[in-house]
């Protein structure tokens, strides 16, 4: 199929585009969020290919991935022609400012308006009120990076983006305690605006942080509010032990054994430092949460999940 897809989660985009199918990308000019074209950042494969709106008025477009409200309208603009379309929503309520009502009771923006909402954690469909749309669940996949866990650097990782700008929702006021316990290294775009005693602060690019992550004794996850981090997953898929939040998704993504969840910060703390204290505990657990992310956050099932709905709807 040509699948229409706009570059707004480069995670995200990165394992869906490694499917069968051609991948048509908005660019405009300034390459601006309507037209940001291929990652820079990220390995695609040459089935992703930018389009610019005129081109995509005269391209065969089988299926449409929505993935903001304003873009059902930009699609019928650029098109010229109604395409059968998906809305998938990669937030939880109330982290986008789209949704209206408290949570539990955030309507959302597309709740009723005749497409399926894709999910991409049960806990999203859970507390999204989607009124009478048809819901689906197709949980993250990711391509494998390899085991690479090979500590050498007795620190804790956490990667978070904006970590000021987004505060308590990605629990950037929890790093003091955090790093109280270990010294922490914090990896993500605009990091350098942290001021945490004990934590030192990177921007990389994509093909770096991997082998980063992969150098530290576990990884940490002290995310509030935010759907499902894909950093959570990358880090179980390197076989390192992790230490997170015990919200939204996570009590699924993380079983007994491949790391420690909790909702007490002091808790998290504490098992950070008996991973940099243990190498043995340490290396059993994740280990544990690689096989763990294989098992259920694997590419080719997120392919196959995805192909299933997609001839459905093209059809």
């Amino acid at each position: 199929m040509n699948i229409l897809l706009w570059h707004v989660h480069g995670s995200w985009t990165t394992a869906f585009v490694h499917g069968r199918h051609r991948y048509l990308l908005p660019v405009t000019p300034d390459r601006g969020p309507d037209g940001l074209g291929r990652a820079r950042t990220w390995d695609w494969p040459s089935a992703a290919v930018e389009l610019t709106p005129a081109e995509l008025r005269e391209a065969d477009v089988d299926v449409v991935v929505l993935q903001r409200p304003h873009e059902a309208a930009l699609a019928r603009e650029w098109l010229g022609r109604d395409v059968p379309a998906v809305y998938l929503e990669h937030n939880a309520p109330g982290t986008d400012g789209t949704g209206t009502g408290g949570v539990p009771e955030t309507r959302h923006p597309l709740a009723d308006a005749g497409l399926p909402i894709v999910h991409v954690t049960h806990f999203n469909r859970l507390f999204w009120d989607s009124g009478a749309s048809r819901t689906v669940v197709i949980e993250h996949g990711i391509p494998d990076p390899g085991h690479r866990w090979t500590p050498t650097v007795d620190r804790a990782a956490v990667v978070v983006n904006d970590p000021v700008r987004r505060g308590r929702w990605t629990g950037t006021d929890l790093l003091p305690t955090l790093a109280d316990a270990v010294p922490l290294d914090v990896f993500g775009m605009r990091a350098d605006r942290l001021d945490v005693p004990g934590a030192r602060t990177f921007d990389l690019p994509q093909s770096e942080l991997h082998d980063a992550m992969a150098a530290r004794r576990c990884y940490v996850h002290p995310i509030r509010w935010t759907s499902l981090g894909l950093s959570l997953l990358e880090a179980m898929h390197l076989g390192m032990p992790v230490v997170a939040l015990a919200t939204t998704e996570v009590v699924r993504a993380v079983p007994p054994g491949a790391g420690v969840i909790s909702t007490d910060p002091a808790e998290l703390a504490a098992a950070a430092r008996r991973y940099l204290d243990d190498p043995d505990l340490a290396a059993a657990h994740g280990a544990a949460a690689r096989q763990a992310a294989l098992d259920r956050y694997g590419l080719k099932r997120f392919l196959d999940d995805w192909d299933v709905l997609l001839d459905e709807v093209a059809a």
